[in-house]
């Protein structure tokens, strides 16, 4: 009976945390270049009452009897499918198609990378995230620049192309 109880409960643990990422994927449905994650679960030991080949009576038996313990959480693993492109009315807002990352460089000098192409422009007329980080390699944007959105519209480059912005991409 204790047995079948904590069987259950690991059960109900691994469950929580199934919804847990469930909750997260659907609270983050509307944030840019946002990515879902699946929960994986693995089995807990098993518990050999009889094994294989044993005899009862002198009859030899062909099946091992098991019990399973329980399952329990062990990674959350990221989809990298791509999401829905969506037009925008800022100009300096950018789409991957594909593989890759937009390279960042946060403040302690570190680099981090993103998928959220929403970029602005700071002060200096660096291209910044939302958040401030500079895209590296660093792309200054004139503050006199005028934007030409039929020119950057549906434009797109190869995977393997680094991108000039021209000034009059930027606002």
């Amino acid at each position: 009976m204790i047995r079948s109880l904590t069987t259950a409960g690991t059960g109900m643990v691994a469950q929580q945390y199934n919804l847990d990422v469930i909750s997260n994927n659907l609270a983050n449905v509307n944030t840019n270049a946002f990515k879902q994650q699946r929960a994986e679960f693995q089995d807990l030991m098993y518990q050999t009452f009889r094994a294989a080949g044993a005899t009862n009576a002198g009859v030899q038996l062909p099946h091992a009897v098991q019990i399973g313990l329980g399952s329990r959480f062990s990674a959350s693993s990221t989809s990298f499918r791509p999401g829905s492109l969506q037009a925008t009315e800022n100009p300096l807002d950018v789409a991957i198609i594909g593989d890759g990352f937009f390279a960042l460089q946060r403040p302690d000098g570190t680099t981090a990378y993103t998928r959220d192409g929403s970029f602005k422009r700071d002060a200096t007329g660096l291209l910044v995230t939302s958040d401030g980080y500079t895209v590296e390699p660093n792309v200054t944007i004139p503050a006199d620049a005028v934007p030409s959105p039929s020119r950057a519209a549906g434009t797109s480059v190869p995977s393997s192309a680094t991108i000039p912005i021209p000034p009059s991409w930027a606002t």
